[in-house]
């Protein structure tokens, strides 16, 4: 009875330290930030102060095969109130060969292009409803965070790449590819990345959008010039922004930004932006970001939208966990 005792307390032991062992390796991280808008707009619509909220929590599980396999799955969940959505959750394999991601996750666009928002703490406030023109010269894939296959190349050098496909199912009105590279060296000192990504979405008629930019880091010092394309029904624009950050220390970065789009083939619709900010670490995990905004907005002989002027300024506060 004894030995019996003692062996059922060794296995419940050992259960217990492999249990915690696989627990020890999970990661479970959040984010959060409040922000508080005000915009000055000459239409009456758009003019006013407003509160909001964004919070994610993600879960990751990493794992090791024998082969020597890195697989993981990663589940990111919306978390403000009222909204409980899957984000994204996607599985990854890598090895020597690259890394494989299946799933739902970002097309890898966003992995390789460069646009002048990669510098700045918080994206455009901007948001002109109905409608039809860029905010950024980012890519603009039409899969979100739709099911699809990613394939990430092994980095060779200072040289990386990586290609996506969508599949929208048996009627395959919306499939979906694409593809994007990055080349990282030294120059004169300074770190020097380019950037490219293009996509292309069928439809009635192709959707087609693509990006080229220049990263540049020389001590506290960071720019970035880029430009994209976005091509459509009836959509012809051109999209080009250029950004600049400087970490001053003690917990502080500044940061500027210029971006303008413009389509060819709607009614010449137009829009200018240009902003600064200031990003300040309050403690580990916490940082206010005062960002102040300008924009003109240009609507040409559209009858769907108006056109608008007016300023940002925004206050956000985030924590991460």
């Amino acid at each position: 009875m004894r030995k019996l005792l003692l062996s059922t307390t060794a296995l419940a032991a050992a259960g217990a330290i492999a249990t915690n062992s696989a627990l020890a390796d999970v990661s479970i991280s959040a984010a959060t930030e409040f922000r508080y808008i005000s915009r000055s707009s000459n239409v009456s619509a758009n003019d006013g102060t407003s509160f909001a909220t964004d919070s994610e929590i993600a879960f990751k599980f990493p794992n090791k095969t024998d082969s020597g396999l890195d697989i993981g799955y990663t589940v990111e969940l919306l978390s403000d109130g009222g909204d409980s959505t899957i984000d994204e959750s996607s599985l990854s394999i890598s090895g020597g060969f690259g890394k494989v991601v299946l799933g739902q996750n970002d097309s890898v666009g966003d992995n390789y292009g460069i646009t002048e928002k990669d510098l700045i703490a918080e994206e455009h406030a901007i948001s002109i409803t109905s409608s039809t023109i860029s905010t950024s010269s980012d890519i603009t894939p039409a899969s979100g965070d739709n099911t699809k296959v990613s394939y990430h190349l092994p980095a060779m050098g200072g040289f990386t790449a990586g290609v996506s496909t969508y599949d929208s199912g048996n009627a395959s009105t919306t499939d979906s590819s694409e593809w994007g590279a990055q080349y990282a060296t030294q120059l004169g000192g300074a770190s020097v990345t380019l950037g490219v990504a293009s996509g292309e979405t069928e439809a009635a008629t192709n959707v087609k959008s693509s990006n080229m930019g220049a990263k540049i880091v020389n001590g506290n010092l960071s720019f970035i010039l880029s430009e994209g394309s976005y091509e459509a029904a009836d959509e012809d624009r051109t999209n080009r922004g250029v950004a600049v950050s400087y970490n001053m220390g003690d917990g502080m970065t500044v940061g500027a930004y210029s971006f303008s789009s413009t389509d060819a083939l709607d009614a010449n619709e137009e829009i200018d932006l240009a902003g600064a900010e200031i990003v300040y670490t309050i403690a580990s995990g916490l940082t206010a970001v005062i960002t102040l905004e300008n924009y003109e907005y240009d609507a040409g002989t559209s009858e769907t939208t108006v056109s608008d002027d007016g300023m940002n300024s925004k206050l956000t506060i985030k924590a991460s966990f």
